[in-house]
């Protein structure tokens, strides 16, 4: 007979069974359940299995240590100031007010790099600093009025502690004699006029420049100096030295400069066009004696045209005046010359 294999309980078993198992939908009963219901209801709404944020602790109060560090390097930086300003009250006193540092005399000015500018001429330029503390005496003051002598180029003062000044000076150098207001001067190559030193301990010998006034702005008188400039230097370019030559000098046109030449025999004028003067120059110097085998009083030739030379073109008397061509013949055609000017009496002028 076959075996059954479901078993029977009697209907009040089953029951109580039934009734001792925990229901499918109540939680309240079980701690496993009710940790599951306490995750699913967190509060953020996030999953709890994410890893928390670590908590940084906020400082509560006090300075940064940085701010705090440049404070105190402020501090620091003004106790060192006041400390110097306390120290620097009683040292600036004493340097104004003490007697060491005080110029006693002109014998505290030291003087270099003057050879025409006398010693005098610099002690009136400071004079007013005799007896003066040598902190307010005014460098720059003091170098204006010492360039205001015309010898002096440039200078420069210096402070020699505790009471004494330096004085170095840059001297102008002349180029050549000036004729002005009936006196004979000196002149460097930047226009300036220069007196003649007196007791100078240097010699010159130099052309003298006519037709110049000391009345005339110095930029008209700086560009005819560079003309007289650009002459010297070309004359003696070669190597011959020419421009020792010259007593006198025009530069006031630069289409006829006019240069004396000394002569053993007779000064000649010569006229020449800037800026072409050695090549006029050597042909004066090359022909000279054939000239005055053919004139017998050779006063002045003109230059300055290409392939001719005018004889005595000075001259108020027509028949001294001639033409002669390339071949140092006389040319029959007669070439108008300047009018007659007023002719100065060449000369060179020496100085010792």
């Amino acid at each position: 007979m076959p075996r059954s294999l479901t078993s029977t309980l009697p209907e009040e078993e089953f029951e109580t069974v039934t009734e001792s198992r925990p229901s499918s939908h109540s939680y309240d009963e079980s701690p496993l359940d009710a940790r599951v219901l306490d995750l699913d209801r967190d509060e953020d709404g996030e999953s709890p299995f994410l890893r928390g944020q670590k908590r940084v602790p906020v400082r509560r109060g006090g300075l940064p240590r940085k701010a705090a560090h440049r404070i105190k390097q402020l501090l620091i930086v003004l106790l060192v100031v006041g400390a110097a300003a306390l120290l620097a009250i009683p040292v600036y006193r004493y340097a104004t007010q003490s007697w060491r540092f005080r110029i006693d005399s002109s014998d505290n000015i030291e003087t270099r790099g003057n050879h025409n500018v006398t010693r005098t001429q610099i002690l009136d330029a400071l004079g007013a600093d005799i007896d003066r503390n040598i902190f307010f005496v005014s460098l720059g003051e003091q170098k204006k009025q010492l360039e205001a002598i015309p010898w002096v180029e440039s200078a420069s003062v210096m402070r020699l502690l505790p009471n004494q000044l330096r004085i170095d000076l840059h001297e102008r150098t002349p180029v050549a004699f000036v004729e002005v207001n009936r006196r004979i001067a000196l002149i460097d190559e930047k226009g300036v006029i220069l007196d003649m030193p007196a007791g100078a301990q240097s010699s010159f010998s130099f052309p003298v420049i006519v037709n110049m006034s000391d009345s005339e702005p110095l930029s008209t008188r700086a560009a005819r100096m560079k003309i007289y400039a650009e002459l010297m230097k070309q004359l003696d370019a070669s190597g011959a030295h020419y421009s020792r030559n010259l007593s006198e000098v025009d530069v006031s046109d630069p289409d006829d400069v006019r240069v004396a030449v000394s002569d053993p025999q007779r000064s000649v004028l010569l006229h020449l066009r800037s800026p072409i003067f050695l090549a006029p120059f050597q042909l004066y110097i090359t022909h000279l004696q054939e000239w005055r085998s053919q004139f017998p009083r050779l006063d002045s030739l003109d230059l300055r045209y290409e392939g001719q030379v005018i004889v005595n073109p000075d001259s108020s008397a027509a028949h001294a005046k001639q033409t002669l061509s390339p071949d140092n013949g006389v040319g029959g055609a007669m070439v108008p010359s300047p009018p007659p000017q007023k002719k100065n009496a060449p000369r060179k002028v020496k100085k010792r």
